[in-house]
């Protein structure tokens, strides 16, 4: 079933794409500025997250890889999009949405790792457990970069 559901999401996310960039001649997120543009955004979004939970599910549970073993392919998947991007000038647009793609299985299967039992391949941590550290991390960065953004405008300010 895995592998259906991966496939029907993705054929769904292609071709949300394809009618998206023939009818409005970009997928940029940086041109959406009408109600049809964010439309087809929203629709991306909708399928990139079933997609993500599928493909985690489907490279842990279906190939029989494990969590970790999940995490770390999308994560070196997430890598090869940087470097085509930095290095072999990957088109901007297209390496945003194949990242942003990626970031939805590699966020299911780093869920599923930290809360999985010990004994179904995870850190036991719980879904409570890894919702409180979630958060932790999410409120310590939001922290620092508040402060380092406040503290950038401050010497913006002074040098003006």
């Amino acid at each position: 079933m895995l592998w259906v559901t991966t496939v029907v999401f993705a054929v769904a996310l292609a071709a949300t794409f394809t009618v998206w960039a023939i009818s409005e001649k970009t997928p940029s997120i940086h041109s959406i500025f009408t109600i049809r543009r964010e439309s087809f955004y929203w629709l991306a979004v909708l399928f990139t997250f079933a997609l993500g939970a599928a493909a985690g599910d489907l490279v842990a549970e279906g190939l029989n890889l494990g969590f970790l073993v999940a995490l770390l392919v999308f994560a070196a998947a997430i890598a090869l999009v940087a470097v085509a991007y930095f290095v072999f000038n990957l088109n901007a647009v297209l390496a945003f949405w194949i990242a942003y793609i990626l970031t939805r299985p590699l966020g299911a299967s780093t869920g599923d790792l930290l809360s999985q039992p010990l004994a179904g391949g995870g850190l036991g941590l719980g879904t409570t457990g890894t919702s409180v550290l979630f958060l932790s991390v999410i409120l310590v960065l939001v922290i620092v970069l508040t402060r380092r953004a406040r503290g950038t405008d401050a010497r913006l300010t002074a040098t003006v």
